[in-house]
């Protein structure tokens, strides 16, 4: 069964360029279209779509309070288009905090001519959402009490790893640099981490969140009005300081090395390189600076980058903490650190803060 889509933008030709584009795979199918927030909540309501398109600037109602009234009313993953503004980038970030899931430029030489990069980009973005509520949707239902006569047997599960608590000294150690990574749903999971961090938190933050250019820095200073500890977007040169969050600006790569005091390098973009900022480059880099005194941390997101780079930090001696299945957005790249057995604690997205503030103070 294709997942069904619902397209809200006030532009009639939007409206007809992503309904054309969006049709063109045999798993989506264009349900409905509404051209202003109040539309949309009321067809997401009465036409159930698996999946909303949501532009965020419109007449009646705006983008991000449509976002807030369906996410109060019927959850269905929202996926925005947003433009590659710093205005444009702000609005974003209201609406991801409003509950949207994930976002993607709004370019509109692109859907003029639609280009195969980007319809095959929207299909993927939106197979991945459609996929992964279905999954969600699964796992809840799997797991509700069976009304049948004969109680259901539960599925047998794999022995979970001890807390730390339980494990005295396992993680209690000297750690000199926190290497946080996220994609998709890293903006709400992030700021969920941060914001439980103290002032005084006595280690510096490298942050990478798979993001374009310009959103970045407006995600820095977001960051940094709700964080108790400073936030702000690197800059070549940068030093590591503790309680001071670096961010990987967005189109670029950042490295971490080891001189008299530890400093971000910022290195323009690499056409060979598909995720911008990698977390594989900057996890590898943390490896070769600091050895076995990184703690890295790897978020939802869709993929598997940071699995290569977590790989050369444990091989280093270094610590990997990811966040667990039901709290991911996207169970993508942690998945990926897990299954390939690097992952040292699986966590859930509230506790990763206050257990960071006590593996470390």
């Amino acid at each position: 069964m294709p997942f069904r889509v619902l397209v809200v933008d006030d532009s009639n030709f939007f409206q007809q360029r992503l309904k054309e584009i969006i049709n063109q795979h045999p798993e989506l199918e264009v349900i409905g279209v509404a051209s202003n927030g109040r539309d949309a909540v009321e067809m997401a309501t009465r036409l159930k779509p698996d999946i909303i398109t949501m532009d965020f600037e419109m007449p009646v109602m705006d983008g991000v309070t449509a976002v807030r009234h369906i996410m109060r009313d019927r959850p269905t993953p929202i996926l925005m288009l947003s433009s590659l503004t710093y205005e444009g980038a702000r609005v974003t970030l209201d609406a991801l905090a409003a509950g949207a899931t994930d976002f993607m430029a709004k370019d509109f030489a692109e859907i003029s001519r639609s280009a195969n990069s980007l319809s095959a980009k929207l299909h993927d973005r939106l197979l991945t959402l459609g996929r992964g509520a279905r999954a969600s949707a699964s796992r809840v239902s799997s797991a509700a009490p069976s009304t049948s006569a004969t109680p259901a047997r539960p599925a047998p599960t794999a022995s979970p790893r001890p807390a730390a608590s339980d494990r005295p000294g396992a993680l209690r150690r000297r750690f000199q640099l926190l290497v946080i990574g996220a994609s998709t749903g890293g903006p709400v999971a992030l700021t969920e981490v941060l914001t439980k961090l103290p002032r005084n938190f006595p280690l510096p933050i490298v942050l990478v969140q798979h993001m374009p250019e310009n959103f970045t820095k407006a995600f820095a200073e977001r960051l940094n009005r709700q964080s108790e500890i400073q936030v702000r977007e690197a800059v070549d040169g940068d030093r590591l300081e503790p309680g001071l969050a670096l961010l990987a600006p967005g189109g670029k790569q950042l490295m971490v090395e080891r001189r008299a005091q530890g400093v971000v390098k910022v290195l323009p973009d690499d056409a060979r390189v598909n995720y911008k900022p990698s977390l594989d480059i900057t996890f590898g880099s943390a490896a070769n600076a600091y050895a076995d005194k990184v703690l890295g941390v790897v978020l939802t997101g869709m993929g598997s980058d940071g699995c290569k780079g977590a790989e050369m930090l444990k091989k280093a001696g270094s610590v990997i903490w990811s966040q667990d299945e039901a709290t991911s957005i996207i169970y993508g790249m942690p998945m990926a650190v897990a299954r390939a057995n690097l992952t040292d604690q699986v966590l859930a997205l509230p506790d990763i803060g206050p257990m960071l503030t006590r593996e470390v103070m």
